[in-house]
């Protein structure tokens, strides 16, 4: 199973890759073309198709090649923005529309599961938030009455089921986990059986909004249909959200334990970034995974210690045997803590999107899948306004807009100017990448295990920024809006359309 970067994740491992019906664009016509066929691309186009809207998923990649195939399946009626901050940002009605809107999503995999009788690995277990250090006391209280005010069912509890020494800690009752890949293609093949097109390997190249209706170029040929909506984690070209958004890495590995010192439940600390916990079962064999270490897209110059500290946090902590799998995903994000769902900032009223997810992508898939079905089908919905990729919130995270704004007007600036002498070509190890400069050119150089070199321009298709090498996924990522391409240039994630340009080097340079 592909995933866009070099590391496997627990998700890819022994599971065949999907194999849709389609593999041309088929002539019948579309009410609705989904970008992206992630867990929030098909978890729609399945809500769609059941309301009786004919539905198309178009995938650049292959199904769960982003951020669903690493994410690490958490499922929350809580948010990494806690209760008490939305509650200062967005009112008393805020927190009871998040509350509302996170279990409705909640209650929508388990009835999809039910429904399909899907082999997932899904389980109902509780989340516990915990304490450590003594600021951190007031804020998980002051956390635990806005829960409670919220609705959010939520209790003090005297213990937590790992192994970590803390001061406090609260417990969420029936939260959930799954196994991501594994649900997504069961909906998937439940989206194909009720009449759904998906066709991988076909990216959008051009999207027109005429009369009502979009008309989208894709790599497989032309097609109509009344909306469009984004599952692409960021929508592609330049809008407004990607102003609003700042991409994030966060990385996890899966362990056998010795002992059996799984745990029962899902934990999460309260250091910034935090780091989190739980098991999967998977084939019969157990795993603890375990995440953290975030920082801002290719701001890490070594992504390959981010993981070496989260096998030290797990190794510290638990008796672990054996780490058989060590990966990262990405995220965005928002400005001011919640999704961004519905239209699109600028679109004529046929062009809807999905971002902003933070680290709760998993839950926020869901609520997308039931409000964009809404919006295509003209319904009332509470959660409309709250999610509004629109909404205008002057106060709310300005702080962060600003901050994040600021970051991206300094990458274009200071990241051009920074160069590596041209001697350190050959200096590049097998499996080494640098940014250096050659006869005044910029060239982004990696050298695979086997020694063939890539060269490429470095600047970013997007927005012109300058890439930056993660050594932990093998990419080139983008520091400004989170694209990422391949060690030879093709786009592995948006908002990029096009590729890096390739440049030609004469051997004797790199001898």
């Amino acid at each position: 199973m592909l995933r866009d970067g070099a590391a496997i994740s627990l998700w890819q491992n022994a599971i065949e890759p999907f194999q849709p019906k389609y593999k041309t664009l088929p002539t019948q016509q579309f009410d609705v073309i989904i970008a992206g066929a992630g867990v929030t691309g098909i978890s729609t186009a399945l809500q769609l198709q059941k309301a009786g809207k004919k539905c198309l998923v178009v995938e650049a990649h292959t199904l769960c090649f982003g951020t669903t195939g690493g994410t690490t399946a958490h499922l929350n009626t809580f948010l990494d923005t806690s209760y008490k901050q939305i509650k200062k940002d967005f009112g008393e009605d805020g927190i009871h529309l998040v509350a509302s809107a996170t279990q409705k999503a909640l209650d929508l995999y388990k009835h999809n599961i039910e429904t399909y009788n899907i082999d997932c690995g899904y389980e109902q277990k509780d989340g516990y938030l915990y304490a450590i250090e003594d600021d951190q006391v007031k804020e998980l209280d002051e956390i635990f009455l806005a829960s409670k005010e919220a609705g959010v069912d939520v209790a003090y509890t005297d213990r937590i089921p790992i192994p970590i020494s803390f001061q406090k800690a609260i417990i969420y009752r029936e939260q959930a986990q799954v196994h991501p890949t594994k649900y997504v293609y069961a909906l998937a093949k439940a989206f194909e059986e009720a009449g759904g097109v998906i066709l991988e390997n076909c990216s959008v190249q051009e999207v027109v909004e005429d009369e009502g209706r979009v008309v989208v170029a894709t790599t497989l040929g032309g097609v109509q249909a009344s909306y469009l909506v984004y599952a692409t984690h960021i929508p592609p070209g330049i809008n407004l959200l990607h102003f609003t958004n700042a991409p994030y890495r966060s990385y996890a590995i899966a362990v056998t334990c010795k002992e059996n010192a799984y745990t029962e439940g899902l934990c999460y600390d309260m250091y910034d970034p935090y780091h989190y916990y739980r098991s999967q079962e998977i084939d019969g064999k157990n795993y603890l995974i375990i995440g953290g270490e975030d920082h801002k897209t290719a701001h890490e110059k070594n992504t390959d210690a981010c993981l070496n500290k989260l096998e030290a946090h797990a190794r510290a902590h638990f008796p672990v045997e054996q780490v058989l799998f060590r990966w990262s995903s990405q995220y965005f994000e928002p400005a001011d803590g919640l999704a961004q769902i519905g239209l699109l900032p600028g679109s004529k009223g046929n062009i809807l999107v999905a971002t902003g997810y933070g680290g709760n992508g998993m839950t926020y898939s869901h609520i997308s899948a039931l409000l964009l079905t809404d919006l295509v089908m003209k319904k009332e919905n509470a959660y409309a306004a709250l999610f509004s990729p629109g909404r205008i919130k002057p106060m709310a995270g300005f702080t962060n807009f600003i901050k994040e704004n600021a970051d991206v007007v300094a990458q274009f600036i200071s990241k051009r100017i920074s160069a590596e002498k041209i001697k350190e070509l050959a200096e590049l190890a097998p499996g080494e990448a640098k940014l250096v400069k050659y006869e005044g050119e910029k060239l982004a150089i990696y050298k695979s295990e086997e020694g063939k070199v890539h060269a490429l321009n470095p600047v970013c298709t997007h927005a012109k920024c300058v890439v930056g090498w993660n050594s932990a996924e093998k990419s080139w990522d983008c520091p400004c809006h989170g694209a990422r391409y391949s060690v030879d240039g093709k786009v592995l994630t948006g908002p990029a359309s096009k590729d890096l340009q390739a440049v030609q080097l004469i051997d004797l340079i790199l001898k």
